[in-house]
């Protein structure tokens, strides 16, 4: 599929700057909010955004990789927390419906067989990738056809009304994935990018790393492009997350770029389309290895930093809430003439 994805029109630039500074507080006073405001009035190229139908999408795939033993917990955990997403028990769930947003699940590429289920996107492209310790992960084809059917799903939830996306991911392994991506795309040493992902000990962290620097090595991509690393190193959760955030940023819509799995994706999709950064809000900096990392490379804040590192896209739905005061505050909050509040002398 072909992208386009352009920076957004700055024309607007000066009267939102305008509505913001004329706000009744001082100059700046909101902070953050204030340049998260000017950038969703910039996405959707308006005075008075808005958000309609959030909607957080969680992607799900299982990873060959852990059968070189990168992870304490085995694979069928992915499909039982599938099922438990499906039946409102987790984190993810207690939080968008906290917030009022959708939750949309998808099986990317889980290694079980799950019964119709109307919670569900059946999306899967295989039960899981082959073991990139010794092949890449998926073949051109599948890293292809995972990038379609998430651009596919993306529309399908805009066709309801959708402007602002939320991504997280379940996948046992993944975190594997997300390091030799980083390490890859970032150019930094994998054993600054691996972490403990699920809970690992001292012993198992230096197995991950030892495991996924043989697996660099084995392949030899530093000079690959975006799509190889993807396919060879990728899970199809991820391959999915990248090809819903190119179509969301194609069609205008906001991002809210969960922890470090997620942000692994969005390196993938900024490599292919720089200009998709103005899409995103970044919306917290894990606790796992790395992430802070990978944040400094793509030279952006995070919203909070309150160690979390469960995944899920649980630290976007706690965010969201941020997201949503910038729009209100530029929307509802009172101007100095509206307010009749005289202004800072010299700003007058």
């Amino acid at each position: 599929m072909k992208y386009n994805i352009t920076q957004p029109n700055q024309a607007l630039s000066s009267a939102l700057l305008n509505k913001i500074n004329n706000k009744t507080k001082p100059l700046g006073a909101l902070g953050m909010l204030e340049a998260l405001a000017l950038q969703l009035g910039l996405i959707q190229q308006t005075l008075t955004p808005q958000l309609t139908q959030p909607t957080m999408l969680v992607f799900a795939g299982d990873h060959g990789i852990v059968e070189a033993g990168v992870s304490p917990y085995p694979q069928a955990v992915t499909a039982q927390m599938v099922l438990n997403f499906l039946q409102g028990g987790a984190a993810i769930n207690v939080f968008t419906a906290q917030n009022n947003m959708r939750l949309r699940v998808i099986d990317s590429g889980v290694n079980h067989q799950f019964a119709p289920n109307p919670h569900l996107i059946d999306a899967k492209i295989a039960a899981g990738t082959r073991n990139f310790l010794h092949e890449p992960a998926m073949t051109a084809a599948q890293c292809a056809q995972a990038l379609e059917r998430g651009a596919n799903i993306v529309n399908a939830q805009i066709a309801e009304g959708c402007n602002v996306f939320g991504f997280g991911e379940m996948g046992i392994g993944n975190t594997s994935s997300a390091s030799c991506l980083m390490s890859i795309l970032c150019g930094i040493p994998i054993a600054q990018c691996v972490g403990r992902g699920t809970g690992l000990d001292d012993a198992g962290l230096t197995q991950k790393t030892n495991v996924l620097a043989q697996a660099i090595a084995h392949h030899d991509l530093n000079d690959g492009d975006a799509m190889q690393v993807l396919a060879t190193f990728g899970g199809f959760e991820i391959a999915m997350m990248v090809g819903a955030m190119l179509q969301a940023a194609e069609k205008q819509c906001a991002l809210l770029i969960d922890g470090f799995i997620t942000t692994a994706a969005l390196l993938v999709t900024a490599k292919l389309q720089p200009d998709i950064l103005h899409y995103c809000v970044f919306t917290h900096c894990s606790d796992e290895s790395g992430h802070r990392a990978m944040l400094d490379f793509l030279n952006v804040k995070p919203l909070l930093n309150m160690d979390l590192r469960l995944g899920e896209g649980t630290g976007a739905a706690l965010a969201y809430p941020m997201v949503l005061a910038a729009v209100n505050f530029l929307n509802t909050m009172a101007s100095f003439e509206s307010a009749s509040v005289s202004q800072k002398l010299e700003d007058r």
